[in-house]
This record gives structure tokens, C-alpha cells and sequence, in this order.
């Protein structure tokens, strides 16, 4: 099934099936299941996403702590799959550029919460308007329930009208 396909059949669903539908699908996907993360919380208008990283085995380093590709990867996807749904219009999404900072081990279970506000879709669709293609740039933060920040990731999002890439690409 192509990828507007699957957003299609997103928006057919009823709102609190859509955010039960996002999550299990994260949660499934063999590449995400493979983080060690799980999505904990979506929200009925799809743009707020929590995603927890348990300290286990398979999410653990050699010194004990929460390994860095693993706090690295369940960043990988989730705004560009809130920029799907939220734009509501065929486009493609890609990641362009993504650069993390560490600031501490994690010895325990930490959270990444996910944000896009409805002014940076409406400035994104502005920008697909009058360009046909547009990045952005987000920022998250993973912390422990108290707040403490332990990993700083900021992605840099590719968006494009799906006609215009098309384009684009066969013109290459």
C-alpha cells in the first residue's frame, strides 16, 4: 500500500482510532520495534507523540546505561509521520539532516516528547505554496519524568508536494 494511501485510510478513521491506529503502527514496525522504544502517548489530533525508552538488556551499553544509538533511533520517524498526517495533502517527507547531544547517561527509563504546533503546519503549507517544497527544523528533548534532559536531538525535515517531487526526480 503506498504511503498516501495509508495516511488516506489515517484520516478516514475516527480521531481516537487514529491515535490507537498510529501507535500500534510504531509500535509494530519491525525498524522501531528494534529501538527498544515504544510510543506511549498520541494525541487525537496527532501532533503530540511520547515515546518511552526503557532501561533493558537490549537498550543498555557496556557501561550500564541507556545506549546512545537507541536514544538516537526512536527520534527517527515520528515528525515526519506527524508532518504526514498533519498537512493533509500528498507530500514526501524526509529526513535531512538529524544531530544529537548527550549531556548524560541515562539510568532509567526516559521520555521523548514530539510537538508540532498548528502555526508550523500553517507556516509549512505557506511554504509548500509558494515553493512546492520546504524544511523545518525540530528539536527534542529526552528527560527522565522529572524533567532532568539527558539527550538533545534536532531533525531537519524535507517536506515536498508529492507531484513536484515526482517532477523533480524524473528530471535528474
Amino acid at each position: 500500500m503506498a504511503r498516501s494511501r495509508r495516511m488516506e485510510l489515517l484520516a478516514r478513521l475516527p480521531p481516537t482510532w487514529r491515535a490507537r491506529f498510529l501507535q500500534l503502527g510504531f509500535n509494530w514496525h519491525p525498524a522501531f520495534r528494534a529501538t527498544g522504544g515504544r510510543v506511549h502517548k498520541v494525541s487525537a489530533n496527532l501532533q503530540h507523540i511520547v515515546v518511552r525508552l526503557p532501561l533493558r538488556r537490549r537498550t543498555r551499553n557496556i557501561n550500564g546505561s541507556l545506549f546512545g544509538g537507541s536514544l538516537f533511533a526512536i527520534t527517527d520517524g515520528v515528525h515526519a509521520t506527524m508532518l504526514l498526517a498533519g498537512l493533509q495533502r500528498a507530500v514526501i517527507v524526509w529526513d535531512k539532516n538529524a544531530e544529537i547531544q548527550y549531556r548524560r547517561p541515562g539510568y532509567q527509563t526516559l521520555y521523548a516528547s514530539f510537538d508540532i504546533h498548528p502555526e508550523e503546519l500553517d507556516a509549512i503549507r505557506g511554504q509548500l505554496d509558494q515553493n512546492h517544497e520546504a524544511e523545518a527544523t525540530f528539536t527534542v528533548q529526552i528527560q527522565d519524568p522529572e524533567g532532568q534532559i539527558y539527550t538533545t536531538v534536532e531533525r531537519t525535515i524535507y517536506i515536498a508536494d508529492a507531484h513536484f517531487y515526482q517532477q523533480k526526480s524524473q528530471s535528474r
